[in-house]
């Protein structure tokens, strides 16, 4: 694909004749200067998003899911997920490459549509991450109580720990948190593919040998309800399947960190969607065949999560090491969640100081290129994990509440990145641009981002209907707390700012590209030819 725009009479300017002064967009994307830095390679760039999205949305939540609508169901709520993340990973991965700047999000709503949309964009996916945090170290403490009891530690301590650890590694530098992930993530997918080989043999009866109270592994545990619940049932778990295949846009995120990233972002976001969606459907299906939907450790009555369903299914099995070294994966992957989540919500935090709509001190980076007080604010929000200290709470409930709260954030920065796509190329059309020009165009547009649209309102809007017969004040507040905040934070904006929504012709689709082009071209080694050797391609395709 060209990756320079067309410089004949008529065409729009080329990036070398746009203006070269730094602005908000360019200091977000790359600072020379003491702000951000590109030193996330390509392989960061996978594992990161590979690494965000495979947490305890698979490793935990997965089974509340098949507990409260059956394996079949489960499914079918993944699949419809899934397909959805297709078409906005696409729609970001458009943008992404071509204005490839940190904390995209928040910057694409400025940009394309009205400041009062970024602004409440970048606010709302800094909530929603920074609950995420708090989310993973919860999950953290109900891993680990499968081999220290609740009564012999309690749980706050574990999430302090952990929540010390991951700031830590933050606050080293963004290559030093590349690395750190990109092991972690490596470690996750390894576990995953280990899992569903594990699982088919078992259902197999090639190994283990199940507990004398297990039902027999395959079909006939799968066909005790595979769609229990009916569609309340599948209405109820949407949320959950959301939350598991959030981080997958954390490739547009990390763009502005990235060495070249007209390059490098396509590429992330067509290898790592087919590889989630692989891996969910998989582990559901072998989750589904192997544990009853009934287990009370999936979930028990008030619905919290008792255990990882991953190291269930290796207990059943009879395979006692099997399920401690899973276990042990699991808290690492759950680590690499939460470490993920504080480095996004840290990075849209300081695009929204870049834009003027955080306080200026949190624009500020450390010669590391680390923006040290908005990754300090973000554990800050990380200590609601603490709430799993009141004991009318606990640890099962409170991970309950902390994955919709999260959960309901991510689908409204999703339908964010939608509509912005849609603004997108119509701007681009309006100011009479080709798409040649663009480094990576969605072919499913305008399919994409409309199905995005569609079925985050749907969800959004359902999920919750159950609160309303018979009347739950608490299932409410969980299902629509957030809505009534984003539109305060919208319209409260527009107004105090008096933001006027862009005209097409006047939306900028240039500032800041030059900047970008020229670090992709230094980051443009020549080195292509070596990572094409059979070997890495092959691991590649894997990993």
């Amino acid at each position: 694909m060209k990756h320079d725009i067309d410089e004949k009479e008529g065409s729009p300017p080329s990036i070398h004749e746009l203006k070269d002064g730094p602005t908000a967009a360019e200091e977000c994307a790359t600072d020379e200067h003491g702000g951000l830095q590109r030193n996330l390679a390509a392989r960061h760039l996978t594992m990161i998003s590979l690494g965000g999205t495979i947490g305890t949305g698979l490793f935990l939540a997965s089974g509340s899911t098949i507990n409260i609508a059956g394996p079949g169901y489960a499914q079918v709520a993944y699949c419809l997920i899934g397909s959805m993340v297709f078409c906005f990973m696409n729609s970001l991965g458009e943008m992404a490459t071509y204005l490839p700047v940190t904390g995209s999000i928040n910057a694409y709503g400025t940009r394309f549509f009205d400041p009062a949309l970024g602004f409440m964009l970048g606010w709302v996916y800094w909530f929603s991450w920074s609950i995420t945090l708090a989310t993973e170290l919860v999950a953290a403490g109900v891993i680990i109580s499968f081999w220290v009891p609740v009564v012999d530690c309690p749980a706050w301590v574990w999430a302090l720990v952990f929540l010390v650890v991951l700031t830590a590694l933050n606050l080293i530098s963004v290559k030093a948190y590349g690395e750190t992930e990109y092991w972690l993530s490596l470690i996750k997918v390894l576990a995953v593919v280990v899992f569903i080989i594990v699982g088919f043999l078992y259902i197999g009866g090639a190994v283990g040998t199940p507990l004398p109270d297990a039902p027999k592994p395959g079909r006939p545990v799968f066909d005790m309800a595979p769609f229990h619940g009916g569609f309340e049932g599948l209405f109820k778990i949407f949320l959950t399947a959301g939350f598991s295949f959030q981080g997958a846009e954390l490739v547009g995120i990390a763009a502005g960190e990235t060495k070249n990233p007209r390059k490098n972002v396509p590429r992330a976001i067509r290898q790592v969607f087919w590889r989630i969606l692989m891996f969910y459907v998989l582990t559901i299906l072998i989750i589904g065949m192997c544990i009853p939907y009934n287990d009370p450790l999936l979930a028990n009555d008030d619905g919290a999560i008792e255990s990882s369903p991953f190291t269930r299914v290796f207990v059943q099995a009879g395979i006692a090491v099997g399920s401690h070294i899973m276990n042990a994966v699991i808290l690492v992957a759950i680590l690499s969640a939460g470490n993920s989540g504080l480095y996004a919500s840290s990075r849209a935090l300081h695009t929204l100081s870049k834009e003027g709509s955080a306080p200026a001190f949190f624009g500020y980076t450390n010669k590391n290129g680390v923006p040290v007080y908005c990754v300090f604010a973000t554990a800050l929000v990380g200590c609601f994990a603490f709430i799993v200290s009141l004991d009318e709470i606990g640890q099962g409930k409170a991970y309950s509440w902390l994955l919709s709260l999260s959960s309901t954030t991510g689908f409204i920065s999703w339908i964010g990145i939608a509509f912005c796509h849609i603004r997108f190329r119509m701007a681009y059309k309006a100011q009479g641009r080709s798409l040649k020009d663009l480094p990576f165009v969605s072919r499913i547009y305008p399919f994409g981002p409309i199905y995005t649209l569609l079925v985050c309102f749907v969800i959004l809007l359902g999920q919750g209907y159950t609160a309303f017969s018979p009347w739950n004040v608490e299932s409410f507040l969980s299902a629509y707390i957030t809505l009534p905040a984003v539109l305060i934070l919208y319209f409260g904006f527009k107004f105090g700012r008096k933001t006027k929504i862009l005209r097409l012709v006047d939306v900028d689709l240039d500032t800041g590209r030059s900047s970008i082009s020229m670090t992709s071209h230094s980051h443009d080694d020549g080195k292509e030819d070596v990572s094409k050797k059979w070997g890495k391609r092959l691991i590649g395709i894997l990993f």
